[in-house]
């Protein structure tokens, strides 16, 4: 479906809390992406007392109210030591309790940090602005797929081979976005292209390459709908998975009903019941081995 929505992607090499960084800034790096570069900062003036200096101050300030506290002027101790700790609590506060657009040095280096990354790791995340709508309706399936696996209790739990998917399933994000993003940009100038008109004797040339371009996106949708295959076996085993709870957390508490049975003389009618419950465990631990195999045979199908 065009138009859905896309965050940046990242080439896995890069480092994770990188990574993570470009990831929260989609709109920061549109900008730096632009042309903009974050202007020159200067450290603000301070009101208050710096964080040095209230820890140099302390030791005097302390000495200072022991002995008032211990000389007949105690009050004027007691006044001293609630203004230390107002000083302190301001300062407190003015550091982690105003918000970061509102400290205009510390947005500025922040902003700074990020338009350094981007220019370092230039080439090695790519944002929605490099796909079109018929790109990012692709990606899109392709990041639900991806999403739905690694979030899976399966995953977790390591039924699946949890570790290959780590490394696999964001390669094959990277990888698919990369050339959708490729796609993108050819398939915007062959537009162009075609909506200047096209003369006779060219057509013949823009013909296969229209097949290329058809044949391409072809190939990868092929890639994105491996994934969603695979994350459909997925959601097999995880249905599989939380019903085995159920059934397990059900036989956990089958000896008290089996008691309040027998006590009131009526365990004989419960037989094909407990029987019952016993023989849908045994089918929903074959049917999770099943989907567990099942999302394997997908995953090495992904891998070929």
């Amino acid at each position: 479906m065009p138009g859905q929505s896309v965050g940046v992607v990242v080439d896995p090499g890069v480092p994770p809390e990188v990574a993570g960084m470009l990831r929260a800034n989609a709109p920061l790096l549109s900008r730096i992406r632009a042309g903009w570069v974050p202007p020159a900062v200067q450290p603000v003036e301070r009101r208050w007392p710096s964080s040095l200096a209230l820890l140099a101050a302390t030791p005097l300030v302390v000495a200072l109210m022991s002995a008032l506290l211990a000389s007949p002027v105690k009050p004027i101790g007691f006044v001293l030591l609630g203004g230390f700790v107002f000083v302190v609590l301001v300062k407190i506060a003015s550091i982690n309790e105003v918000p970061l657009h509102d400290r205009p040095y510390e947005r500025g280096v922040y902003e700074r940090g990020v338009y350094e990354r981007a220019r370092w790791y230039d080439g090695r995340y790519l944002l929605a602005d490099d796909f079109d709508a018929e790109a990012k309706a692709v990606l899109a399936r392709a990041q639900r797929a991806i999403g739905a696996v690694l979030r899976s209790h399966v995953n977790a739990e390591g039924l699946l081979d949890d570790a290959r998917n780590a490394v696999m399933l964001p390669e094959q994000e990277w990888e698919i976005a990369r050339l959708l993003a490729k796609l993108s940009a050819l398939r915007g100038e062959h537009k162009e292209l075609l909506a200047r008109g096209i003369a006779p004797e060219v057509a013949a040339v823009i013909e296969p390459l229209d097949r290329a371009l058809v044949t391409s996106e072809a190939a990868v949708v092929a890639r994105v709908e491996a994934l969603e295959r695979y994350a459909g076996h997925v959601a097999e085993a995880e249905r599989a998975y939380h019903a085995r709870g159920q059934i397990e957390e059900l036989q956990a508490r089958l000896p008290r009903y089996e008691e309040l049975l027998a006590e009131s003389g009526a365990d004989a009618l419960a037989v094909p019941e407990i029987e019952k419950l016993a023989e849908d465990a045994d089918d929903l631990e074959r049917l999770l081995r099943r989907s567990v195999s099942s999302a394997h045979e997908a995953f090495r199908h992904l891998e070929g």
